[in-house]
């Protein structure tokens, strides 16, 4: 059975009209796994930096802890983004740690990007 006249590029159009869509899902998708991943890399950080400011009472540690715990982000993380208090860990007492970060979207599709935050706590003294 032949096609008739009237419905030649019937396929092509329909595509056209899809994969505008297609294109935003796969895109949205990619963001979307981006940022989970990037998210989950910062808490992780972290509760590195909180755990080695409640062992090791030392804030410099716990920043290098914090910064090679999110080794992967690209720009990586700087001091002024990782928070920690109290400045000294008596025993008792609770390290809390929050790092702020930036991330750039990679499409730009949706916007300029989203800003995450990671924070951990964990009681001083080891």
């Amino acid at each position: 059975m032949r096609k008739a006249e009237s419905e030649r590029g019937a396929v092509a159009v329909e595509f056209a009209l899809i994969l505008p869509i297609l294109v935003a899902l796969l895109l949205g998708i990619m963001e979307f796994g981006l940022a989970y991943n990037a998210q989950i890399t910062v808490t992780g950080a972290a509760r590195e930096g909180a755990r080695a400011m409640a062992v090791e009472n030392n804030p410099d540690a716990a920043r290098r802890a914090a910064r090679a715990a999110a080794a992967a982000l690209d720009p990586a993380l700087a001091d002024g983004q990782i928070a920690i208090s109290p400045a000294a860990c008596a025993a008792g007492r609770t390290a809390t740690v929050v790092i702020t970060y930036e991330l750039d979207s990679v499409t730009g599709f949706f916007g300029p990007g989203v800003k995450l935050t990671g924070k951990a706590a964990m009681r001083c003294g080891g």
